[in-house]
């Protein structure tokens, strides 16, 4: 690959960061140097787990605070010194070392949530290395990042045990 491309996973549908693992997976199956950061998520995961007997380097906080909306102002704020150690550490690593797939999953919702600064996801897109291909997960991009995007794939959630009661369950959303 000489030019990295932008991809963007979004909408309210289960999948946005099954499909960034899937293509991670991919990649690493091609020898093709990974990093997976994930923002705004924590605890054990199927998919963490796996990423990382793979060999993908996975970046995000082990800090559980919860949801932001059930936030108090001081877990907001330790929230979103969590979320910009994650981004600083990923501009780390990409500017230090080869990488050839970077994802950033759910990094649109620490945006939305404030939990993020644009201008620092914006700042990172456009200076990434040429050959870098970026994956995003989220929802409400903005207008920039659609124009900025190669791939846009929506997942729109028709219907979802959630809307029941039915919480994650493990090997399956979690």
């Amino acid at each position: 690959m000489t030019k990295g491309l932008i991809h963007l996973y979004i909408g309210d549908g289960k999948g946005k960061t099954t499909a960034a693992v899937g293509l991670s997976v991919r990649a690493a199956g091609q020898d093709k140097r990974v990093i997976f950061s994930q923002f705004l998520k924590t605890g054990t995961t199927g998919e963490i787990r796996s990423l990382e007997r793979l060999g993908i380097r996975v970046i995000r906080s082990e800090v559980n605070l919860g949801f932001t909306y059930q936030m108090d102002p001081s877990a907001r704020e330790r929230c979103k010194a969590e979320q910009g150690t994650i981004l600083r550490r990923v501009r780390e690593l990409v500017a230090a070392e080869p990488v050839d797939i970077l994802v950033l999953d759910e990094v649109l919702d620490a945006v939305n949530t404030q939990m993020l600064e644009e201008g620092e996801l914006r700042s990172l897109i456009a200076h990434k290395p040429g050959s870098l291909e970026v994956v995003i997960t989220g929802r409400h991009p903005g207008p920039w990042l659609m124009e900025a995007a190669d791939y846009v794939s929506e997942v729109s959630k028709v219907k979802h045990p959630y809307d029941r009661g039915i919480t994650a369950r493990i090997g399956i959303e979690r």
